[in-house]
């Protein structure tokens, strides 16, 4: 053994060859943390101490290659001085230049997934050989910043500035074959070959038959493009990726500024470039909202884990109600291999399902995302029934009919006599409370909430709620389910509208109050589009339909209202009153036309403006932070009282649950993030200055406990 450590070793095999093996002890994956770059800073000084050596594999002892860094390292780094963590990236870069560098060739066996650093420790290498179902790319620009371990140096060098601007600006992951046809590996192979292909590139570099030095040569050297030739290429791609990524996503072009500035340099010089770069981006908030969301989405993943113990096998599964829901129900549970029943009342309802998710499956053939042969599996496991008479053997019934409390009762009531007697019941209501449900029931234990949002198959986030007498084994079962349709299940207690509705309620009651001031739902919803949410509130209004939004906020009035209920007449009212129900007739706060896809248009309506002129209280002149404050100040409040009541047990987790569920803008982290980002102190005064609008914007006492003390919510 040449090295031997807890995350490689190296050992040699044949002929002067050697084996730098990656086998992180104690993990399920490779990453470069601490340990594994200083024990790669240890072999590579031990290879070159090596004279009898002539060519060095790098294999992996996991199912992967090398997932990327330990991302959970990057909240401390980035917190230090500009100048130490410049001088920290450069030591590391030092490790992958010294291999680079090394006096005899080295081939990379790419057996798995190679992300970030596991793919920029393949660049570094002479030849990449990939195993056919190897992944590989650089995804830095999803946590707000950019490869860092050279690859914006290296990877344009090997695929040409084109391909690379592509892989690191969209971040993407890329299949074998297509790293072949760029370039970006040398060779693909079946799994069980890939050691034995490795070994026979290295053997064929060492014979000389292979010119190993002439293939590393580009990567030492500046890009091979002449002035005009690079200002035609980054130009045009800052110009387009910049269009792409929008404002608020600045790692994307940076990235290519990088390049661009690297270009005329050799490697070392170009990492200097790429280093100072690296830490600019690692200080923005964006970075630290990304990072931060990456981890609550891990502790999401071990959190729902935790309920595989008990969680029962869902073999066989039924929807009540078909129509939309029912269908985009069906879809996401047939296409991910659980069979579905789908019933229905009506024959129409029945036909509307299935269309829905013959749809959603076509759109996927269409796309080469799925074969047509598949798609016909997906579908024939989609069973459409008028009766309960195939209920005996389904394992859980997700209840997707009116919302409406007695007619949910009647309908639950009657499954539960049709189903065996351990079969899960879950209601897929959006505010309507799980224990009131549970009442109309013989056995409340096997009852939870699956709350999914719409569209079903477009939205990642699956709200279960635990009611007063839900079992641990029901919750867990419904986790379970909706992690096998591909959903990212929380779990949450119940209370009027659960998490995500209780929060969004208190948001559009702060843009009823800038409605009562006169102020322009078209600028709102540019300023709140700015802000970052995909859609403003008129226009989400809309979209989520007006009746739907009626009823709820009569619920969460019900339900809280201290807060939540309203005097008089509001903008939902109106509209509601007079029938402009949003996308679904083709009215509400915008009128709309069908584009030339076949899609809703929204246009400006004169109607909608002189409907609104009833409900203005007073004229008041507007700041865009005002109108920002007026909105998410109650959001991010309720947050904070979902936090406190118990509704959601963590800060991670009712964060990524806003993130998952209403699409609040990730670079900003979510509600609580958001808070710690302008500090909880100057929250709570900036929620002072609006205290006159109600008590939606009160901060609560524990809040206010938190800003005295000088406490955050993450870290």
């Amino acid at each position: 053994m040449i090295y031997e450590g807890k995350a490689i070793t190296v050992k040699a095999l044949e002929g002067g060859i050697v084996e730098l093996n990656f086998d992180l002890k104690g993990e399920s994956v490779n990453k470069f943390n601490r340990l594994t770059l200083s024990e790669l800073r240890q072999s590579v000084d031990a290879i070159k101490a090596d004279g009898s050596i002539k060519g060095v594999i790098v294999t992996s002892g996991k199912d992967v290659f090398i997932v990327g860094a330990d991302i959970t390292e990057f909240v401390e780094n980035f917190k230090l001085p500009d100048e130490e963590l410049v001088a920290g990236n450069l030591e590391a870069n030092k490790i992958f230049s010294d291999f680079e560098d090394l006096a005899v060739p080295t081939v990379v066996a790419i057996n798995g997934i190679a992300l970030g650093g596991g793919f920029e420790m393949c660049l570094a290498g002479d030849y990449r050989v990939a195993s056919e179902s190897a992944k590989i790319g650089l995804p830095e620009v999803k946590l707000g910043i950019y490869p860092g371990f050279g690859g914006t140096v290296r990877l344009p060098r090997v695929i040409g500035t084109d391909n690379a601007i592509e892989w690191i600006a969209s971040g993407k992951e890329n299949k074998a074959a297509d790293a072949l046809k760029v370039g970006a590996v040398d060779a693909v192979v079946a799994p069980a070959k890939l050691k034995d292909a490795a070994l026979d590139l290295v053997k064929r570099a060492i014979s000389g038959e292979l010119d190993y030095k002439a293939k590393r040569q580009p990567k030492l050297e500046k890009i091979k493009l002449n002035a005009i030739e690079q200002m035609m290429a980054f130009e045009t791609a800052k110009g387009f990726v910049a269009g792409q990524a929008g404002p608020n996503y600045p790692a994307p072009v940076e990235a290519i500024k990088t390049i661009q500035k690297a270009a005329n340099f050799g490697r070392d010089k170009a990492l200097e470039v790429e280093a100072a770069g690296f830490v600019k981006l690692a200080k923005t908030s964006v970075a630290e909202s990304l990072v931060g969301l990456f981890l609550n989405d891990q502790d999401l993943k071990k959190k729902a884990k935790q309920h595989d113990e008990i969680a029962r096998d869902v073999k066989l599964a039924a929807v009540l109600g078909a129509g939309i829901m029912g269908g985009g129900i069906a879809y996401q549970s047939a296409s991910k291999g659980t069979p579905i029943l789908m019933k229905d009342i009506r024959e129409e309802g029945i036909q509307l399902g299935l269309s829905e998710a013959a749809k959603l499956l076509g759109k996927r053939v269409e796309k080469g995302r799925l074969a047509p042969a598949k798609m016909a599996e997906a579908l024939n496991a989609i069973r459409p029934t008028m009766s309960y008479g195939d209920f005996g053997n389904v394992d859980i019934v997700v209840e997707a009919v009116v919302e409406n409390p007695k007619v949910k009762q009647i309908v639950l009531a009657e499954v539960e006599d049709a189903v065996k007697e351990d079969a899960i019941l879950a209601s897929n209501t959006s505010t309507i409370s799980i224990s009131l449900l549970a009442k109309a029931l013989k056995r409340p234990e096997n009852f939870v909430g699956m709350h999914f949002f719409n569209p079903v198959h477009m939205m990642p986030l699956v709200e279960v709620i635990r009611g007063e007498k839900s079992s641990d084994v029901a919750v867990a079962t419904t986790v379970a389910y909706a992690k096998k349709m591909g959903k990212n299940p929380i779990v949450v207690n119940d209370c009027p509208g659960f998490l995500v509705n209780r929060v969004l309620f208190p948001y559009f009651g702060g843009f009823g109050k800038l409605l009562e001031f006169g102020v322009d739902f078209v600028r709102i919803d540019k300023v709140m589009e700015k802000f970052g949410w995909p859609m403003g509130p008129a226009y989400l209004s809309d979209v989520v339909g007006i009746d739907t939004g009626h009823h709820g906020r009569d619920v969460m009035a019900e339900g809280f209202p201290d807060r939540m209920a309203v005097e008089g007449k509001t903008a939902v009212d109106v509209m509601y009153d007079a029938n402009r129900l949003g996308q679904k007739n083709g009215k509400g706060f915008y009128a709309y036309e069908t584009d030339k896809r076949g899609k809703p248009k929204k246009v400006q309506d004169p109607e909608a403006y002189e409907l609104l002129k009833a409900i203005v209280k007073e004229q008041r002149e507007l700041t865009d932070e005002d109108i920002i404050n007026f909105m998410m100040i109650p959001l991010c409040m309720e947050t904070v009282r979902c936090l406190e009541d118990g509704i959601v047990e963590t800060a991670a987790e009712a964060d990524m649950g806003l993130i998952y569920g209403i699409g609040f803008p990730p670079f900003r982290g979510g509600a609580l993030r958001y808070i710690d980002s302008i500090g909880v102190a100057e929250f709570v005064a900036l929620a002072d200055k609006y205290a006159e609008l109600g008590a939606l914007y009160h901060p609560t006492a524990k809040l206010r406990e938190m800003a005295a003390k000088g406490q955050k919510f993450f870290g």
